[in-house]
């Protein structure tokens, strides 16, 4: 009987998780990991609280605790990354992130005795890269993606380097970000464990702003400043590794450094071709024939297998290409350069705007807005209203049939 207790509370606990644009499908392996991140309790816990920020007086409102208690349970699972805490207007707010990027990945961010990571990194392995569900899920579930590439900044020519967005440069995001934090990377420590690692740098995972000070607080990351930040960047280009990060414009939460052999994001790309798990840069690599000497070296560089070769030509399948300019680094003769896309990949304002995107594509908006109170102030309220009329007219109609709300369909029709 206290098995199936506890299976239950991992399945209420999955359900809460899976209302959420991102999600996690479940299966007998989500609920071992769960089992290993959460205690019976805590999952019971963390089920009933509402997926966007809330505070410790809204948490015992909900769990009918007393604050004290609540907030210590609080604090007990930001300690460990399950939770972020972060200040707002004065106001300590926590927020369960989704699995990925957040508490799966979090959990093998540094090395740690209190859990057993041999054991969850098999487990990850076995529900991310065996079974599927979730990385199709993760990836392909919507037409928005939860991230996107960086172009190598260094091998841009002149012209590209005036007109290339802030946003887009990687170098832009480490410079303004509020806090960083430098831990290990999940994707390299989880194939570490399984013995399946490369040779890349392994401490070169990088968090910004709120995600990054709750991470450094509680040891989960190390604080460093831009300079250090930018150095590790250049690190990360000079061993050929991609630059994903949040799919925003303002504040992304994180830049991964991936590799081709270890990283979930280029292992899908590669696996899956065109479907592209994660947004392109606004550039694709050209091939000057003339200067190509075929020494190969940019198909041993591309993550992804983009680039092949066949009657002794290098061919370039722009379909699946990243644009993150990694062969063009390798290549010795610069016969390859980066060119600007005729057309222009559009990218969502911020984390709230993604999060629409995600909502709606998935028929899950009402979950977004509603659930659990999670936007009842009128501030957080007006932050999705704001995101949903950035939207073209078509998704903006989508939304409204979602939320059956007459008040944003006046909104929206005298906007347009």
């Amino acid at each position: 009987m206290s098995h199936q207790t506890a299976k239950s509370a991992y399945k209420n606990l999955a359900e809460r998780i899976n209302q959420f644009p991102q999600g996690a499908p479940p299966s007998e392996t989500l609920y071992k990991i769960l089992a290993i991140l959460f205690s019976e309790k805590e999952a019971k816990i963390v089920a009933k609280l509402p997926i966007k920020p809330f505070t410790v007086k809204r948490a015992a409102q909900i769990l009918k605790m007393e604050k004290l208690k609540v907030e210590k349970i609080l604090d007990r699972l930001a300690e460990r990354a399950i939770l972020l805490d972060s200040q707002d207007q004065g106001v300590k707010k926590y927020i369960l992130p989704p699995p990925m990027a957040g508490f799966f990945e979090f959990s093998l961010m540094r090395t740690r005795n209190d859990i057993n990571q041999e054991l969850l990194a098999e487990l990850y392995y076995q529900y991310l890269n065996v079974e599927e569900d979730f990385i199709k899920e993760l990836f392909f579930a919507t037409k928005t993606k939860l991230g996107r590439v960086y172009v190598n900044e260094e091998v841009l020519s002149k012209d590209n380097l005036v007109h290339i967005l802030d946003y887009e440069k990687a170098s832009h995001i480490i410079k303004t970000a509020e806090h960083i934090g430098i831990s290990t990377c999940y994707c390299r420590h989880k194939m570490h464990h399984l013995d399946q690692a490369c040779a890349a740098p392994l401490d070169i995972c990088m968090t910004f702003n709120n995600t990054a000070d709750s991470l450094i607080r509680h040891d989960h990351a190390r604080r460093v400043e831009s300079s250090e930040c930018l150095e590790l960047l250049a690190q990360a280009y000079e061993s050929g590794l991609v630059q994903c990060g949040e799919n925003v414009r303002e504040k992304p939460t994180f830049i991964c450094n991936c590799c081709g052999c270890c990283c979930e994001a280029l292992l899908a790309a590669k696996k899956f071709g065109n479907l592209h798990p994660v947004e392109t840069t606004n550039y694709l690599p050209q091939l000057n024939y003339e200067s190509c000497i075929n020494c190969d070296k940019c198909l041993d560089a591309c993550p992804i297998d983009a680039i092949t070769k066949n009657n002794n030509q290098i061919k370039i399948d722009q379909d699946i290409c990243l644009g993150c300019g990694v062969c063009v680094r390798s290549c010795p003769t610069k016969a390859l350069s980066l060119q600007r896309r005729q057309q222009e990949i559009i990218t969502p304002v911020n984390s709230i705007h993604r999060a629409v995107l995600m909502a709606i594509e998935k028929g899950k908006l009402a979950n977004l807005i509603f659930e659990n109170q999670a936007f009842a102030s009128h501030r957080a309220m007006a932050a999705i209203v704001s995101a949903i009329l950035k939207l073209p007219p078509i998704k903006q109609i989508m939304a409204t049939k979602q939320m059956k709300s007459r008040y944003l369909e006046k909104i929206i029709s005298k906007i347009n």
